[in-house]
């Protein structure tokens, strides 16, 4: 909660700035979340691989599917 808080406060604060200076704090923003590089993730998705290979045990997929769906309800 105190995240959207001080989230709130900057949104106060910038309206109280000019139009031009709001316009160049959009592009410095802009800007820095252009140059920030996403995390790379940290999952190893490829040992999931091979995982579910036994799971239909020759049964279709769709039915499988289906039948899972069913079950939910």
């Amino acid at each position: 909660m105190a995240k959207s808080s001080n989230l709130k406060n900057i949104e106060r604060q910038v309206e109280n700035l000019s139009l031009r200076d709001q316009q160049k704090l959009l592009a410095r923003l802009i800007q820095r979340t252009r140059q920030s590089k996403p995390k790379k993730s940290s999952r190893n998705w490829l040992k999931l691989y091979g995982l579910g290979k036994g799971l239909w045990n020759g049964e279709d997929a769709q039915d499988y599917v289906s039948r899972l769906r069913e079950d939910r309800v």
